[in-house]
């Protein structure tokens, strides 16, 4: 395989998919279910695990993810998906409500 020096090296798609769901779950974000009630596209779960996949930070959120507490109310400094696990987190904990 040639790789072109644009190009990021991805890294293994099981072990990003589950650093991604297990961040989540970190946060109290079940991403099953913000798929299920329309918080989260599957487009942008796929997404979300191809960031995770561009990621040098395996090693850190590895460790933030077995040393930490179980629930967290931020995401991992360095997550390439921040921002969007907090909006998913502040919409299922209730912290930003929609205006009607």
């Amino acid at each position: 395989m040639i790789m072109r020096s644009n190009e990021i090296p991805l890294g293994d798609p099981a072990t990003h998919f589950w650093l991604t769901r297990s961040a989540a779950r970190a946060m109290g974000v079940n991403l099953s279910e913000a798929m299920a009630t329309g918080q989260l596209t599957p487009r942008d779960y796929s997404e979300m695990v191809t960031n995770c996949r561009a990621c040098h930070m395996v090693e850190g959120c590895q460790h933030w993810l077995a040393t930490e507490a179980v629930t967290r109310c931020k995401a991992y400094e360095s997550c390439l998906n921040k921002g969007l696990l907090e909006r998913l987190q502040d919409e299922v904990l209730g912290l930003h409500k929609v205006p009607a």
